[in-house]
């Protein structure tokens, strides 16, 4: 646990076995037991990255706070992917959940099996375009960088211009708390 007044961590979800929507839906209700949740992005419908041959993915992000240490968190969110049916497959392969710790406030952790901020938000349209809906001037703790900022150097024009980027589209609109 931390210093007892909570803090707030982003969450990137994604999914493209099975029913995508309701395996994200299942992790976020999961997920509450370890954070409160007060901000949920649209969905979106994405392109596979990394990995081409392979189902698209629904990708979302959560937030909330939580009282957990970033380790205790990690261990959490893996307990819910493996309850959720996750099967351990090659890097980038398909998923039935997926579930990243993106940020934990303004937190660093570089250990071998946790990196805070996550290491590839900066070039993942599919986390920074839900992410800019919850947060466009959140700055990257170690870029300096605000989501927006994140989003229209990945993007070019396209974000800047009120479009999303190639090879992502909304898929269900956020829910309002």
């Amino acid at each position: 646990m931390n210093d007892g007044q909570g803090v707030r961590v982003y969450l990137g979800l994604g999914a493209n076995l099975g029913d995508r929507e309701a395996g994200i839906g299942n992790a976020m209700l999961a997920l509450g037991e370890l954070v409160a949740l007060d901000g949920v992005s649209s969905l979106y419908e994405t392109e596979p990255w990394g990995y081409k041959q392979q189902p698209s993915f629904l990708n979302g992000v959560c937030t909330g706070v939580t009282l957990l240490d970033p380790r205790s968190l990690l261990e959490g969110v893996k307990a819910i992917e493996e309850e959720l049916g996750r099967q351990q497959s090659f890097r980038y392969g398909p998923r039935l959940i997926d579930v990243d710790i993106l940020l934990y406030g303004d937190q660093t952790v570089d250990d071998e099996d946790l990196k805070i901020p996550h290491p590839g938000i900066a070039e993942r349209s599919f986390v920074l375009v839900p992410l800019m809906e919850l947060a466009p001037d959140l700055v990257h703790p170690l870029l300096g960088k605000t989501v927006r900022e994140l989003l229209s150097d990945l993007s070019g024009d396209a974000c800047s211009s009120g479009g999303l980027p190639e090879g992502i589209a909304v898929w269900k609109p956020a829910p309002t708390f």
